[in-house]
């Protein structure tokens, strides 16, 4: 035998049946909104840790440009000191050679150096006795022969 099916019965199947797509429509939109959340969250997340990565970037390029105007201002500050010790060499060296007592000096080591007595020494450089054995005594020790 088989069973007539009735309108009553094609409507509650109907009515089951949309019940069923609904409920999985529901479910479905219940999934999609948690994950459209969870996006929104990880979105904002990211947002502040690039508004923080900026603010980051910008804090450490004014440190870059305060470093730089250091580094220039000790630059200048060093090529003017090495100016100034050059300056510093140069007029020493010229005091060396302008003072007469340092050229009677030098040319009573070098008159030691070649062999000069004491007398002679005394004689050509007007030195006092005790300055020209002085000199002689230190050529003395100086020299290794």
């Amino acid at each position: 035998m088989v069973a007539a099916v009735t309108l009553d019965d094609v409507l509650i199947v109907l009515v089951i049946a949309a019940s069923v797509i609904s409920l999985l429509c529901l479910g479905l939109l219940f999934v999609f909104s948690k994950r459209i959340y969870q996006a929104q969250q990880s979105n904002a997340r990211l947002l502040k840790q690039t508004q923080n990565d900026a603010e980051q970037i910008s804090i450490l390029r004014s440190e870059i440009a305060e470093v730089r105007a250091s580094v220039l201002s000790i630059g200048k500050r060093l090529v003017a000191s090495e100016s100034f010790a050059k300056d510093l060499a140069q007029q020493q060296a010229a005091q060396k050679y302008d003072d007469p007592d340092a050229k009677i000096y030098s040319r009573a080591v070098k008159m030691v150096e070649l062999g000069a007595d004491l007398e002679e020494i005394m004689r050509e450089c007007e030195l006092p006795r005790a300055e020209a054995e002085l000199l002689m005594s230190l050529h003395n020790k100086s020299d290794p022969s």
